[in-house]
Parts: C-alpha cells; structure tokens; sequence
C-alpha cells in the first residue's frame, strides 16, 4: 500500500473518500465539524436521526456528500469525548479504513491526527495510523488456486497532516508504515504451513532479506552444530528428516564500538512434541512455533527499513521436532553448547532446548542485551490468556524499557517473576538440570532454565505462546512482537 502526507482541509479534500471521526453524542471532529458545515448541517442531521453515533467500532459511510471535494465520506466512531486512547485511536482508524476499503475506493484521505489521544504525541499517532492501514489490508492468499476476484481495497492511504510539523510527521508515517511492513514478514512466515515453511526456506527468506537490506547473513548447518557443541539443540531435531538451519544476521547502522543488540528467535517450525507426542486437536496450529523466529526477521525488515543508527544481530535456530526411531527420547541427557548437562523429562519442552544454545553463542558478541523471543510454554496462555506476552528478565532496567516500549507500541507485556525460589523446581538428580520443572508456574520455571544460559548479559525473555497467533474464525499469524521489538531498538538507536 502507497502512503503520503498531505497538508488539505477536509471540505476541500479531492479523494474518493475522506475518514473523519465523531464522539459520542453527535460531538464532531474539527474535519467533521468543517464537512458539516460545508454540506449544509448533513452529519448534524444523522446524529440527531441516531444514525451517527460515535459508538467505538462504528463507521457510518456517506455517498457523494453535498458541498465538499470528497466522493465519499467516512465518520469513525471515537467513543466518549475525552476518553480516546491508543487503543481506541488504532482501533477507529481500522474501522474508517475497512469502511472505506468496502466501498469502491481505491484511495483515502485520512483525518485522523486531529482526534486527540492524552500524552500520546501527534507523531506516535502518525506513527500507529500508517501502522494500521499496513494491518488492515493485510491478506493471505498465496496458496489458494482461486484469488477472489475484487478489485475493492484501499491502495493508497493519505494522512492530513499541518504544514508546520510536516517533516517530522512524514518521519513518523514511514516508520509506521516500515513497521507494517516487518508485522506483515513475520505474519506471511507464520501462516505458511511447515512443509511450505521449513528451516531451510527460513534460511531462504533470511537471505532474501539480506539482499533487500544488504544484511550480513550467515548459515550454519548440521555439520557447524555439531562442532559448535550444540548438543541440545541437535537433541530436538534428531527425529526429523528436515535438515536444522542456526540462521545470523547482522545489521550494522552504528560504528563498532557500540555493542549490539542480539535478537534470538524461536524456529520450530513444526513441533508434533516429539516422543512426547501432543494430542491431534489443534496441532496444524504448531506451524505458528516459529513464530519467535518471524518476529526476528520481521524486526529485521523494520529495523533496516528505517535505516536506523544502530547495531543488531539476529539469531535463529531452526529445526523441525518430530517422533521417529532416531527421535530424543525421555530420560535422555544432553550437553549443551556452554557445557551444562540436561536431563530432558519432556520433549515437548524443545523451544528452551534450542534457546539455550543460542543464548550461549550470543556471548560472542558482547552485546548490550540479548532478548529472546519464543512460543514457549502453553502456561503463559493459562496466565495472561491472548492480551499480553510473558516478560521475564534478568534486569529490570531492560525490563521496564521493554515494558514501555510495549506500551508506547501498544503491544504490551507483563513482567513476570524471575525469583531463585523457582530453580529448585528444575533441579535433576542425574544432570545439571531438568528441561521442565512440572505444572506449577511452567512458564516462570521456563524461564528460569533459559536464564541459566544468560548470566553473561543483560536478558529478557518474551513467551508469546499467547500472542503470536490467533484460532477460530480469525485464525492466523499476529506478527507480535514485531511491533514492541521495533519500538525498542528505535529507543536505543535514540540514545
């Protein structure tokens, strides 16, 4: 989708159709407020019919309105005056957007910086609105043999801005839509079924975006495992005829002397739980287990998209879990890449298996913080359900930046326990540890084994078992956490 930035009035605006918004109790926008009054009090007069009600989630459509330059018009509904949050601002420019994209409109001009949000910045609304737009036309069709045949959708997405805060405003609108574009990658790799989306074409589409970006991306395979002594991550793919792929990238916006950031991302891209097999209902959704993986590239994309002035590395173990003759059996004891032995109860309890060797090979880079990003544990679901991802951390200096990252990027987290009372839960009597810690705070004892793998930097885990995808009619890919990892790196870039 194309997106600008114009200085225009909303009576004069010449565009298939112009977004305005309207509070509830017929209380109009300025752009609204200037429509009416240019149409001779039209919008006024549906409010007073009750056809107008600002109601959240609303978005009444008007057809070649008298008196303005627009062929159509938009009202989103923007709730209680006074009210508006971030929230409802995104949500309210999707209404006005699907609105108009369900007309015959190709175009749209969108007056949505004059809405309000409290102590939220005109810029961060730029931000969000261009963000927006990238979601809501947002398709999966590539695998289907018949396209629908509808030319309806939005192509081109105007934002009314002032003149006098124009260029800062553009800055923000080609981040949101930068943005979009990385949500859309992880979205696109999430939604593609496994024997579509295996390790190697992860590898594929890391290259790819290395040419896109001019990335350096480097692959290892089975071989360069082995001799990296990457022994639990090898544990997890031994039952698999799919070959594992440990996937680097590097993005280098900063001179050297600055130490990266390191982006480690979960990439099963199928997990069966292996001898620990998972029940059949619902296990086609364990093609979204990769999803920490499309978080990565997809950060990656945003990141270089914005050309942003800072150092980042992303790490990607990828690998199928699968039951076979050759499979990791319980009871089995591996030793990971740093040396420590595990003993693995549960081979269902694979993500942490191959995080842990990555976190151990992310001490190379002497980074700045390291932040792994994975669908770990079904307990993080049964805690926070589908709102907010799991933030587990080992400082809490990076982990209220991440917590106002996920804010500011209204992809939110809630930060969890890390306490060594926890530990005891993961202790075996035949290895340095067990890989799961039992049914009490799974998530919390997931994180705790991780943690022992990342003493050597500033860490943070995010388990987005909850918030990767979504099941029932929605179903599909959310591209979360692109969004907060995106808003992190741009505040350290800005330091």
């Amino acid at each position: 989708m194309e997106h600008s930035l114009k200085s225009v009035t909303a009576p004069r605006a010449r565009t298939a159709c112009a977004i305005v918004g309207a509070f509830e109790g017929g209380q109009l926008t300025p752009g609204a407020r200037a429509i009416d009054e240019a149409s001779g009090g039209q919008l006024d007069a549906l409010a007073r019919r009750g056809d107008l009600t600002g109601k959240p989630g609303s978005a009444l459509v008007l057809q070649t309105p008298a008196g303005v330059g627009a062929e159509r018009v938009v009202v989103a509904g923007l709730g209680k005056q006074g009210a508006l949050t971030l929230k409802g601002f995104r949500d309210a420019v999707a209404a006005g957007l699907r609105a108009a994209a369900a007309s015959a409109a190709r175009e749209a001009t969108l007056f949505a910086l004059e809405w309000g949000v409290k102590d939220a910045a005109t810029t961060l609304l730029a931000q969000h609105a261009m963000q927006v737009a990238a979601e809501t036309a947002y398709r999966f069709d590539r695998l289907k043999s018949r396209k629908e045949e509808d030319s309806r959708g939005l192509t081109r997405v105007v934002l009314a801005a002032p003149e006098r805060a124009r260029a800062a405003l553009q800055a923000a609108a080609t981040q949101g839509a930068a943005i979009g574009a990385g949500v859309a990658l992880a979205r696109d790799l999430g939604n593609l079924p496994s024997n579509h989306c295996t390790p190697s074409y992860l590898a594929e589409e890391a290259r790819r975006l290395g040419k896109r970006h001019k990335l350096s991306v480097t692959v290892l395979d089975q071989r360069h495992m082995e001799k990296l002594g990457m022994g639990a991550l090898l544990a997890v793919t031994r039952g698999s005829a799919e070959p594992p792929r440990f996937i680097i990238l590097e993005y280098n916006g900063a001179p050297k002397k600055h130490k990266p950031v390191v982006l480690v991302g979960k990439g099963i891209t199928f997990d069966t739980g292996g001898i620990s097999l998972k029940p059949a209902s619902d296990m086609d959704e364990m093609k979204y287990d990769m999803s920490g993986a499309g978080s990565v590239l997809g950060t990656f994309e945003a990141v270089a998209a914005m050309k942003l002035p800072v150092n980042l590395v992303g790490l990607v173990p990828a690998c199928e879990n699968m039951p076979s003759g050759t499979a990791t059996k319980p009871g089995d004891v591996v030793t990971s890449m740093s040396g420590q032995t595990i003993e693995i109860l549960n081979t269902d309890a694979e993500g942490r298996l191959v995080l842990c060797d990555a976190l151990t090979y992310a001490e190379r880079y002497d980074p700045a913080a390291v932040i792994d990003i994975a669908t770990l544990t079904g307990a993080c679901v049964i805690a926070l359900g589908h709102v907010a991802t799991g933030l587990f951390s080992n400082r809490d200096a990076l982990a209220a930046e991440l917590v106002a990252a996920g804010e500011a990027a209204w992809d939110r987290v809630w930060h969890m326990p890390l306490w060594d009372d926890y530990q005891e839960q993961i202790k075996s009597p035949f290895a340095d540890m067990a890989n799961i810690g039992g049914r009490p705070a799974g998530s919390v004892t997931a994180a705790c084994f991780l943690s022992r793998y990342a003493r050597k930097y500033p860490w943070a885990h995010l388990d987005i078992a909850g918030t990767a995808w979504k099941s029932g009619r929605d179903k599909g890919s959310t591209g979360r956490p692109v969004p907060l990892l995106t808003r992190f790196v741009m505040g350290r870039a800005a330091r």
